[in-house]
């Protein structure tokens, strides 16, 4: 994709892979899949192939060019550690992220299994100890979520975050140690799943007592305060059906903080 994004916690992504396929509750309305399929067929076209997995060779030296540091998502539109990804070729992502050590780099997977067995060998481990590179995993529920933090956490890496989104229920206190930032967000588009503003509040009491820093994403197009729909209006007056509008939402909810490499959040 673009070296520009309009991903609120971040500020590039960059996808030396392109698509994937579902994994968990959280997939069900992915919405890089809704946006590649539009395009499917269409010759020339990005994602001509749709979102079926595929490497991206020529996007491998992107971060290279952007001398300007920039926070980057690796593969917004992909997962690194997809099964059907090289292990040589996520070597290969990974020379790019210690070469290009003037960004700061996000890696998001819902297969932690396999960054745990590919980050815990030798082969991996200047990736796993960089401090650029933040190693996260996708948390959306109890079931599926919850178990791939203990994973995250029994993994040798220097800085560990989670992308709480979209969050599907509450997960009550959550076990943070081990883990340098997260973010917490509702979803949004076609077929959105409510999102709680409680289940924001008690990660937040997670985060506080760990010490973690958290940031508050968006409420998504379905957000409920104590059972009923809170509505988010911008600020032209129309209804925000991402629920992105920071100042619509309550004050106590309105923390956006960043991780920094020596711990803590700012």
């Amino acid at each position: 994709m673009s070296q520009n994004s309009t991903i609120e916690w971040t500020n590039a992504t960059w996808n030396p892979v392109r698509g994937c396929d579902k994994v968990s509750p959280g997939c069900k309305y992915c919405y890089a899949e809704t946006f590649a399929e539009r395009f499917r067929g269409v010759p020339g076209h990005p994602f001509e192939q749709g979102f079926d997995l595929r490497l991206v060779p020529e996007k491998l030296d992107e971060p290279k060019k952007w001398r300007k540091g920039k926070k980057i998502f690796v593969n917004s539109m992909s997962d690194l550690f997809h099964k059907d990804v090289p292990t040589d070729y996520i070597r290969q992502v990974c020379d790019v992220m210690l070469e290009a050590d003037h960004h700061e780099y996000q890696v998001l997977t819902k297969r932690p299994e396999r960054l745990k067995d590919l980050l815990s060998t030798a082969k991996f481990a200047d990736a796993a100890s960089a401090g650029h590179i933040l190693w996260g995993v996708s948390v959306e529920d109890r079931k599926c979520g919850l178990p791939r933090i203990d994973l995250l956490r029994a993994t040798p890496v220097r800085r560990r975050f989670l992308s709480i989104e979209p969050l599907l229920e509450d997960l009550g206190e959550v076990d943070l140690s081990g883990i340098d930032w997260i973010i917490v967000g509702g979803e949004s588009g076609a077929g959105a799943r409510p999102f709680a503003l409680e289940w924001a509040v008690s990660l937040i009491g997670s985060a506080r007592k760990y010490g973690v820093p958290i940031f508050i994403k968006q409420m998504g197009r379905k957000p409920t305060l104590d059972g009923d729909p809170f509505v988010i209006i911008d600020q032209n007056g129309n209804r925000d059906a991402k629920g992105k509008t920071i100042e619509a939402w309550p004050e106590y909810l309105r923390v956006r903080e960043f991780p920094t490499q020596d711990g803590g959040g700012v």
